[in-house]
């Protein structure tokens, strides 16, 4: 059986200092992903770079602001990226396409589906997959915080075994890693919380940062996927990983061993596609957070508030304003107003649907 894996690669490892594209760098990592290719492996890419492309070979005649600018670069640069990518890997006799997408195109159901029916299409039939935001018209609140979170979402919407996700750091550390006596942290087992030592800096030329990177790979891992950061600025740093990780730093996220089924995998991305919530008393909180999978009751319901459909995604407020679950409402708001507190009537989110932060 193939595995299949997710590399995510970050603007600052194919970026040189005066923010061009790193052709030496992008070359290098292409010939590793052939080469995990004849080694069985299916690969997708998130790629960065198309900004750093479109820097490199326009001066604007004026001024732009932040928005225009960042549309007009990526519009140029995308082209030139994906240039790149087509004659690196035409070398190898390899083909590629490229996926553009946003942020809403995960909102619904069938857009998910649509999306993962084109890149199972393309892996069948031996296409390398270059995925990246639209940045000429993701401008808004919805855009994706970097590609970090992109890559999460394609990882668990493909069910790739692997995610990996290469900066310009060999990992999660311990504290700042400009500190001597700080230590780069190997493993992170399945269920530890590593935020309280990352940094929420970031650097170069990306939107994210490692803070970023580990809420990302925490909750892939929680989803069964195997989460890799290492620096992709590293010599050989992709076929290293695979042959001999034991010999090259890095930080690897250990699984949940129960993997998530495809629809809750889809909603553990959902939550800032929410479109109202359900506020909950102590005894539903406690019966959700139990060690056996439960549904969402009305009569644990304390409030609803905004204004959804049956089947939109619902956030689960506990009695202190913390959200503990996302999940896909069974009632529009208005119903699910008039069942509040009862008995023997159908959850308000069914347990299949449900997904505990």
């Amino acid at each position: 059986m193939k595995q299949r894996i997710v590399i995510k690669i970050g603007s600052n490892v194919l970026t040189r200092p005066d923010g061009k594209v790193n052709v030496t760098r992008l070359s290098a990592l292409v010939d590793q992903v052939v080469s995990l290719r004849r080694q069985d492996c299916e690969v997708l890419l998130v790629s960065s770079g198309a900004m750093a492309c479109g820097r490199g070979e326009l001066k604007p005649s004026r001024k732009l602001d932040s928005v225009a600018q960042r549309q007009l670069f990526s519009a140029i640069g995308q082209v030139k990226l994906m240039g790149l990518y087509y004659d690196l890997f035409r070398e190898y006799g390899v083909s590629v396409g490229q996926v553009l997408t946003m942020k809403e195109n995960f909102s619904t159901r069938a857009e998910y589906l649509n999306q993962r029916s084109c890149l199972s299409v393309m892996l069948r039939s031996g296409i390398v997959p270059i995925i990246n935001e639209n940045d000429t018209v993701s401008v808004t609140e919805l855009m994706f915080t970097d590609n970090d979170e992109l890559a999460g979402l394609v990882a668990t919407m493909m069910d790739a075994q692997t995610l990996v996700i290469l900066s310009n750091i060999d990992g999660i550390y311990n504290g700042n890693p400009q500190d001597r006596d700080t230590r780069l942290i190997p493993t992170v087992a399945y269920g530890d919380d590593v935020n309280q030592y990352v940094q929420a800096t970031k650097s170069g030329f990306g939107r994210g940062g490692m803070k970023t990177k580990a809420h990302i790979a925490m909750k892939v891992a929680e989803e069964g996927i195997k989460v890799i950061i290492a620096n992709g600025q590293r010599d050989n740093i992709l076929t290293d990983l695979l042959t001999r990780p034991g010999e090259v730093p890095h930080t690897v996220f250990e699984p949940n061993p129960n993997r998530a089924s495809g629809i809750k995998k889809w909603i553990a991305h959902s939550e800032s596609f929410s479109k109202g919530r359900v506020c909950i008393n102590a005894q539903a909180e406690q019966a959700l957070r139990g060690d056996r999978p439960v549904s969402l009751l009305p009569v644990g319901v304390t409030a609803v508030e905004g204004d959804f459909e049956e089947g939109d995604i619902i956030d689960v407020v506990n009695p202190e304003g913390q959200t503990i679950a996302v999940g896909r409402s069974a009632y529009s708001a208005s119903a699910a107003r008039q069942v509040i507190g009862q008995h023997d009537v159908k959850p308000i989110i069914h347990y299949d649907y449900l997904f505990m932060e």
